[in-house]
């Protein structure tokens, strides 16, 4: 589940509206799907301040040529590998939107019905030389369940500093359903593009 996202320079200017201090780099133009293993722009809480970093998509998985990109928001406290980061490190993503496929292998794009940024709550953790994030996952609401039963969890603005910087915010933003997603197939996405 949530295996792609799409940033663009949207993305990056409202993380730039976010943050104290952002890593140059992002200030480059990085439309572009995201693919786990590939680094991604993120928001994360250093020395009490909101911060744009780019890290990478995925924790290193149990077998070596795999990631673990997603984990879920029920039961991330009791497990070792998110526990931790859960705990303590605490990240946003932005996105413009982010993609599923049915089990037809049809593609939906999902976006905010009032066209704003998405922002996924995620977690992140060093490992080597690297530090690795993973988006949280929750059940699917009405928006996403025909489709999926899994979605991103996602914070709305105004939740971005209790969830980086709150342990008890944001165990209580754990628990909450996400807002209602538009949903377009590719197929409605070129009809659209030819009007």
């Amino acid at each position: 589940m949530c295996g792609r996202y799409y940033i663009d320079e949207d993305t990056i200017r409202e993380m730039e509206k976010l943050v104290r201090q952002i890593d140059k780099k992002l200030l480059e133009d990085h439309s572009r799907d995201v693919f786990p293993s590939q680094s991604a722009p993120v928001v994360t809480g250093r020395a009490g301040e909101l911060c744009g970093e780019e890290l990478v998509w995925g924790f290193p998985g149990f077998e070596k040529s795999r990631v673990i990109f997603n984990a879920r928001q029920e039961t991330a406290l009791e497990k070792k590998t998110f526990r931790d980061s859960l705990l303590l490190r605490r990240c946003v993503i932005p996105a413009k939107n982010f993609y599923e496929w049915n089990k037809k292998k049809e593609k939906y794009t999902f976006t905010r019905p009032d066209g704003r940024m998405l922002f996924l709550a995620g977690i992140y953790d060093q490992y080597g030389e690297e530090e690795r994030f993973v988006i949280l996952t929750t059940e699917a609401n009405d928006s996403m369940s025909l489709i999926h039963h899994r979605m991103p969890l996602i914070l709305e603005e105004r939740q971005i500093q209790d969830w980086i910087f709150s342990r008890q915010k944001a165990e209580a933003i754990l628990g909450q359903t996400p807002v209602l997603l538009d949903k377009s197939t590719e197929y409605e996405q070129q009809t659209l593009d030819l009007q």
